[in-house]
């Protein structure tokens, strides 16, 4: 179990890997940690918005919606890779996910298949949204691919962990298709030949 990094390290850690990146109003006290505990984090997971227009999608995830509160996510990765910091803490985007999967996630092994919904991911992971439609033909440019890339070797590397420990929404909860358009299995391979 590793305590989440401070907001300046967050950053930082962004910033080393070579992202650009920009600080979305209060993120770094912006959260949900009246809702319950943040940490230890086990893990980084990767989602898309469902959104179109990098200025709309960045507000939603800062703001949410009437059903849910934002932040969304820690950060949005727009279609040009740049990465928006919207909140630090407890954030609403992993819901509840499968418990099998979070002890693969933090043995590092293969995903089992998710089937159920036992446990708290907003808790234990941090999260990125990703702008895309999540239609299967709205195209992810290389830029974009790469910044999540980095994103998520950055986190991976401050606390040590392998690229076993990014996952997508899709293999945490049942019934999720996020991301769609590339396989966590090729981010994955791409975030542990970045981490080497």
């Amino acid at each position: 179990m590793a305590s989440p990094m401070s907001a300046d390290r967050f950053l930082e850690a962004l910033r080393d890997e070579g992202l650009r990146v920009v600080e979305v109003g209060d993120w770094r006290t912006h959260n949900r940690n009246h809702k319950g505990p943040w940490g230890g984090v086990h893990g980084v997971m990767i989602h898309h918005t469902v959104t179109s227009g990098s200025e709309e999608t960045v507000r939603l995830c800062y703001d949410g919606h009437p059903e849910l509160p934002g932040p969304l996510c820690h950060g949005v990765i727009t279609k040009d890779g740049t990465v928006h910091l919207v909140g630090h803490g407890r954030a609403n985007h992993a819901g509840l996910g499968d418990g099998d999967v979070l002890r693969a996630v933090i043995a590092e092994k293969r995903l089992p298949p998710d089937n159920e919904a036992d446990t708290d991911g907003n808790r234990v992971f941090y999260g990125f949204e990703c702008e895309n439609l999540g239609d299967g033909a709205d195209p992810w440019p290389d830029v974009q691919v790469e910044a999540i890339e980095k994103a998520a070797a950055a986190l991976c590397r401050v606390h040590g962990w392998t690229e076993r420990s990014v996952i997508g929404h899709l293999e945490w909860q049942p019934g999720k298709v996020d991301p769609r358009g590339f396989t966590m299995d090729a981010l994955r391979e791409r975030i542990g030949k970045r981490l080497q």
